[in-house]
């Protein structure tokens, strides 16, 4: 897979093929000024790892997989609890405490859309001990 950022400009691709393809924890498709699309693959016994936007709404969907979604109010009260597998989409609101778990035993593969870019231009985070947070 290519891992260049091709945002700024227009760009079309299957994006089913892009994430079953990605082996890195995220890497960065496309970066505009007001979107970002990532492709990521989480271990099995892995995640991705407790976060919060300040600034966007995220739109994750899995391609592959099975694992456990978590929101809530703060990093202490992940009062939503959800099962996750291939088809289902996840919307996390702005300011939403988040993880996904990968609980199966292959790699889970998922997209992300942010309403506003998350991470760095052009970023390839091979894992998740690599990625900032």
């Amino acid at each position: 897979m290519d891992h260049k950022d091709y945002g700024k400009k227009p760009y079309m691709f299957n994006i089913e093929d892009a994430t079953a393809q990605n082996n890195n924890f995220r890497t960065t498709i496309w970066t505009g000024k007001k979107l970002q699309l990532t492709v990521m693959s989480i271990e099995p016994n892995d995640e991705a790892g407790l976060e919060v936007h300040e600034r966007s709404d995220q739109f994750i969907r899995v391609e592959e997989g099975q694992g456990v979604c978590k929101m809530g109010s703060t990093k202490d009260n992940l009062d939503f609890e959800r099962a996750i597998t291939k088809d289902d989409a996840i919307l996390v609101p702005v300011n939403t405490w988040h993880n996904i778990i990968n609980t199966g035993g292959k790699p889970l593969k998922l997209y992300t859309i942010y309403s506003g870019p998350e991470h760095e231009e052009g970023a390839v985070h091979h894992s998740r001990e690599e990625a900032p947070r």
